[in-house]
């Protein structure tokens, strides 16, 4: 197995570590927000209508012969990976990383019917044309969910699973998230502020602490929800929330049948809509040292690796023990 190599500047995140401009908007697809590595794009037809989605391919100086495919969060982009793709290309793995339909990069339908089936199937198109057979997938958060249904799709096309504090570990609506309809998703979204966002990835991604590496990752999100197509980025990320919450792949994970890694941060408390929920019910909701054992159980040989000071996104906070955790879970 190759050995990981960790310079200070990929610790560093380089990439993020650069000032933004305050109150930037950025178009529809994240025009004006540049990315790490040079984008490419995969233009194709998917319910009768032409779509775009933009991705990284980043191939490394010594291959080992295998591929990382990163799919990213609900409110992270390819370029939020910027970490992890140093680590993996620096360890001889060509990394793949999608912005998927719906966010960041790629196209903003007005109308399509947004599944975790549909996402996996854009992808699984995508690395067809790219000719990459049998990658590792690893996903993070909602990316998480997608990167476990991609293996229920493809068991035979995945050469490992990886899954970074998924949310979808639990059902909400059975545990008494009530109902929320997609028009009071758009409503929530279209107030989402540079403030909104920054208070919330402190509290639940970083478990209260906040560096100024992440700040970069907030103005990206911001400038999209500032944007002039704002109201097309609102509306996508309100479908995309009900998909979140209406299919739920916790009840499938005893089918998956490919090698699985967890990388769990245990100061998680993720629950989409939780403050949605009853006073009484979110206490319950978004315990991951708990949903990330009983995931662990649930999957078929799964090895789960925790983090003992991480939030929602290891890969963010504490970089050097998540890059090296990563690669010698998919290196085994």
């Amino acid at each position: 197995m190759p050995r990981l190599a960790l310079a200070p500047a990929l610790l560093a995140f380089s990439f993020a570590a650069l000032p933004c401009r305050a109150e930037t908007a950025y178009g529809p697809e994240l025009q004006g927000f540049d990315y790490p590595f040079p984008v490419e794009r995969y233009e194709f037809t998917s319910q009768r209508q032409p779509l775009q989605m933009a991705y990284l391919d980043v191939k490394p100086d010594k291959p080992n012969g295998h591929t990382v495919v990163l799919l990213h969060g609900k409110n992270f982009c390819a370029a939020t990976w910027e970490g992890q793709i140093r680590a993996l290309t620096g360890a001889g793995y060509r990394v793949v990383a999608p912005d998927q339909i719906g966010f960041c990069k790629s196209s903003k339908p007005g109308a399509y019917q947004f599944s975790f089936r549909q996402l996996a199937e854009n992808t699984h198109a995508l690395l067809d044309k790219l000719g990459i057979a049998k990658p590792i997938v690893v996903g993070h958060s909602t990316g998480g969910m997608l990167a476990a249904h991609y293996a229920l799709l493809y068991p035979k096309e995945v050469e490992q699973l990886v899954m970074v504090n998924p949310v979808g570990l639990e059902d909400w609506s059975a545990k008494g998230l009530p109902p929320i309809s997609i028009a009071r998703w758009y409503e929530r979204e279209l107030k989402t502020s540079a403030e909104s966002i920054r208070n919330y990835e402190k509290a639940t991604y970083y478990s209260g602490r906040w560096e100024a590496r992440y700040e970069p990752w907030v103005e990206m999100l911001a400038g999209l929800n500032r944007g002039p197509g704002k109201e097309a980025v609102a509306w996508d990320s309100a479908l995309l929330y009900d998909m979140i919450v209406t299919q739920p792949v916790v009840y499938r994970f005893p089918q998956i049948a490919v090698p699985t890694l967890l990388l769990i941060g245990q100061k998680d408390n993720t629950a989409i809509g939780k403050d949605l929920a009853p006073p009484e019910v979110r206490p319950t909701l978004g315990n991951y040292p708990e949903l990330g054992k009983a995931a662990a159980k649930a999957i078929p040989g799964a090895t789960l690796v925790e983090f003992p000071e991480s939030g929602h996104a290891p890969q963010m906070s504490e970089p050097e023990a998540f890059n090296k955790a990563l690669i010698d879970g998919i290196g085994r």
